[in-house]
């Protein structure tokens, strides 16, 4: 399926498609997410046969606005308006008891929904125009690198995707930050731009970071977000040992480097990351897809900060990859 521009006749269009109960790609600030009806849960299921995604891992509603918690929402607490009146639209989700009429086969099989409000002017005018929640995992293949292009969308899926809006490069990058709400405690399920410090000033309040949270939530998994090729992340000093490892001599390496400046050659590919911790969000799927492509035999990522801020970052590439030092020893 060939990307459309996504101008008014075609986000129209995407919303009749939608009714149907077809799948639609579309753009957000964070990826593309592969869009259904959340209301139609035939239309729901092809989204995980799409994909090849488990039925039991829940989705994200993509709403038009805060008004719309209470259609799938049971419970909204006094929490959950505040971080909707502060971060929405914007890349933050919500987990909340979900309404009776919210289908189970959006949230996994589970008693809560995970909503949010995207900040991307094509995914606002396609759920306006759509008038209802759009459920939409990223637009990839299950545990493959998330989508940030139109062309990923197509790339990732073909012709599994009845409509894919091309709205341009995904402004931030990377997945929302999900915080569940369903219980009295507010839990940081998975970090994202919005980080924990900003979410905590908003509610002022402290958020728990469960190691094995009861809620199921969308990139949760160990393995997540990764390439096809081998893709390990290392430190900065092993990254500079690598070429006196045996093990990797005469090997074709895919390189994503942060601080370190390393040569390129025939066997070697070297992609540097911006110092900014957005620019590097912004950046990275892109940069993995790109290495992805060139038949490697490995990729070394190095270690980027290891603060408040580049939390995120450093989950998504926790996931993509294994730690150097568990394989090579």
């Amino acid at each position: 399926m060939n990307p459309v521009i996504a101008d008014q006749s075609a986000i129209h269009k995407a919303a009749d498609l939608l009714r149907q109960g077809r799948l639609v790609a579309f753009p957000t600030e964070t990826v593309y997410g592969l869009g259904a009806d959340a209301k139609n849960p035939e239309a729901v299921l092809r989204i995980f046969a799409a994909k090849g995604r488990p039925v039991d891992h829940p989705l994200i509603v993509h709403i038009a606005d805060k008004t719309a918690l209470e259609d799938w929402a049971i419970e909204t607490p006094a929490f959950a308006w505040k971080l909707a009146e502060h971060f929405w639209p914007g890349p933050l989700t919500i987990v909340l008891k979900k309404h009776p009429d919210a289908p189970m086969e959006v949230t996994g099989g589970q008693n809560t929904v995970a909503l949010r409000v995207p900040n991307h002017l094509v995914a606002l005018e396609l759920l306006k125009a759509f008038g209802g929640g759009i459920a939409a995992p990223s637009a990839n293949r299950f545990c493959r690198i998330s989508p940030t292009q139109a062309s990923h969308v197509e790339e990732e899926l073909g012709d599994a995707v009845d409509l894919i809006l091309d709205g341009g490069s995904c402004q931030v990058g990377l997945e929302s930050t999900i915080v569940d709400l369903s219980e009295v405690q507010p839990k940081l399920l998975r970090p994202g731009q919005i980080n924990r410090l900003e979410i905590e000033e908003v509610l002022q309040t402290q958020l728990v970071m469960p190691k094995n949270p009861t809620i199921r939530a969308p990139g949760m998994m160990e393995v997540h977000y990764s390439p096809v090729t081998s893709t390990m992340f290392c430190s900065a000093q092993q990254l500079q040992g690598v070429f006196q490892n045996q093990a990797l001599l005469n090997r074709k390496i895919g390189i994503v480097a942060y601080t370190l400046e390393i040569g390129a050659s025939s066997q070697i590919h070297v992609i540097t990351m911006p110092k900014q911790v957005d620019d590097y969000a912004h950046t990275l799927y892109n940069a993995l897809r790109e290495l992805d492509r060139l038949s490697l035999d490995i990729i070394l990522v190095e270690q980027p900060p290891q603060t408040e801020e580049w939390r995120a970052i450093n989950d998504r590439l926790g996931k993509a990859s294994k730690f150097l030092s568990e394989v090579m020893g």
